[in-house]
């Protein structure tokens, strides 16, 4: 494993629901993976080198926020951060181009898209050093799922299934045995599971500074727990290490 960090990004999308939960996009990573397979994520992944060209262009950052978009549609076909807003055929296609390799920016000028980058707030970036594979730099996002009832569609090989889930579904099913998350992921969960909306979660993300996390073990009672700092808005800050699943 190489020490440089790969950078990547992700987005929680948020769907409000008049009774019960709000409910999160969450992929299942394709068992065969070299990192994290078979684990629950946000939809997300590697910033390459088309992100940054498209960012550069749009005057847009690192090119991080294009990549959460970029990857959303590709494991899921739901449509985050896009004008106007495509239907489902139209977000299917794109889905199905992108992942034969079709530019972002000259399928989306084609079909006269436009990216909305306001839709997306940064909610945290974090660096672990201790997976066991593969090491990411990855910028969190938060945004609202588009209105309607989006259903995710997947092709094989970008993830092995997607579906709206509540924080606390999530985490009881990882408790279980029937669902197996990565610490970041994890501690997301726990910290989205505190509020009852989408604003709510982006009133939470704009109280707490964008650090990278770093998590770092520390020795209590003789007993090694990973920790987290305690200022970024995170409920559970330490756990044990041993144990712990490194992806």
């Amino acid at each position: 494993m190489t020490d440089e960090a790969i950078p990547a990004a992700t987005l929680i999308v948020v769907r409000d629901r008049a009774s019960g939960p709000l409910e999160l996009l969450m992929v299942e990573r394709a068992g065969g993976m070299a990192f994290a397979a078979g684990a629950l994520v946000f939809p997300g992944g590697r910033i390459d080198g088309s992100d940054r060209d498209l960012a550069q262009a749009l005057g847009a950052g690192d090119g991080a926020m294009v990549a959460a978009i970029r990857e959303t549609i590709e494991e899921t076909a739901i449509p985050v951060g896009i004008a106007p807003l495509p239907d489902a055929e139209q977000s299917a296609l794109l889905q199905t181009a992108l992942v034969a390799d079709k530019g972002f920016g000259r399928l989306l000028d084609a079909a006269d898209l436009k990216l909305q980058f306001e839709a997306l707030t940064p909610f945290a970036r974090w660096v672990p050093k201790f997976h066991a594979v593969r090491r990411f730099d990855t910028m969190f996002y938060v945004a609202e799922a588009p209105a309607g009832e989006w259903q995710p569609r997947v092709i094989a090989g970008e993830c092995s299934a997607a579906r709206w889930l509540a924080a606390a579904q999530i985490l009881a099913m990882e408790q279980d045995g029937r669902a197996k998350l990565i610490f970041p992921t994890k501690r997301t969960l726990e910290r989205l599971a505190l509020h009852t909306s989408f604003a709510a979660i982006c009133a939470d993300a704009k109280a707490h500074p964008i650090e990278p996390v770093c998590p770092w073990i520390e020795e209590r009672d003789g007993q090694q727990y990973i920790t987290i700092p305690g200022h970024l808005g995170y409920p559970v800050t330490a756990e044990p290490f041993a144990g712990q699943w490194r992806g």
